[in-house]
């Protein structure tokens, strides 16, 4: 017969070992929330959850070790079924929207089309003259540990500085910048690449980009020096895109806010 050890304890210590269970099934309850996107999930394990709680207080030994399997089952499958999103937990586990501006002081105002109209102009260029580029834009995950790596730069996002610094030969050309509002914050970013399969042949500037995209929310624009092609990196896939809908899929990408729901 399967007996627990607050079977033997003194009600202090009951105590203690109800709280440590109710803070273990809480901290499941953060991760879950953080890395499952299905409600569905998330309500399946705290009902799970609630009944392993009744069980363990009644001394329900049979309910507690059912729904103690199920919980973990629940637990596992949330996890596998959502890998992209447990490594951007791992990254940044107290990540909020909320407290993204702190890290740059005040938010500035600026003109969100002409920063669009920039971007695209510098882009298209970039790929006409078939100049290899990676550009990541920060959203909602702050990427301040990931550009400890590249050389700050803080100047305003403009064509014209965009392509000096890709241009082949100069000391910033490799690696990405990182791209915060209006300003460009760092260059020579070098990303951990994605260690996910994909079929046909990807550079190391795309899977950089993807690997980025895998750990945060972070929207990167990829420009092939081989065949000039534009790929839009999100959310661990890569999406080519024409010239002439560049700016469309771009300005999509920017105002979607899903991922962070």
């Amino acid at each position: 017969m399967v007996e627990f050890i607050w079977d033997h304890l003194k009600p202090a210590n009951f105590i203690i070992a109800l709280i440590l269970v109710i803070a273990i099934h809480a901290l499941a309850f953060f991760i879950l929330f953080k890395v499952a996107k299905r409600k569905v999930t998330f309500a399946f394990y705290g009902v799970c959850a609630g009944v392993f709680l009744v069980g363990f207080f009644f001394d329900l030994v049979p309910v507690c070790i059912m729904m103690g399997f199920i919980s973990a089952a629940c637990m596992a499958a949330a996890f596998f079924a959502n890998l992209g999103d447990l490594r951007k937990f791992i990254a940044n586990p107290f990540s909020r929207t909320v407290a993204k501006a702190g890290n740059f002081g005040i938010e500035k105002i600026y003109d969100t089309q002409l920063l669009y109209k920039n971007i695209e102009t510098a882009v298209i260029s970039l790929s006409n003259a078939r100049i290899g580029a990676i550009m990541t834009f920060e959203k909602n995950t702050d990427l301040k540990d990931i550009m400890k790596n590249g050389v700050p730069v803080h100047a305003p996002v403009t064509p014209e500085i965009l392509m000096t610094i890709f241009y082949p030969g100069t000391r910033l050309h490799d690696g990405a910048v990182v791209i915060h509002g209006n300003e460009i914050v760092a260059a020579s970013v070098f990303f951990t690449p994605t260690t996910k399969p994909f079929a046909g042949k990807y550079g190391s500037r795309h899977r950089a980009a993807i690997g980025v995209s895998e750990v945060s929310d972070a929207v990167t624009v990829v420009v092939s020096e081989e065949t000039g092609r534009i790929s839009f990196a999100v959310n661990g896939d890569l999406e080519a895109v024409n010239q002439t809908n560049f700016r469309r899929v771009f300005e999509t990408y920017m105002s979607d806010n899903s991922s962070e729901e």
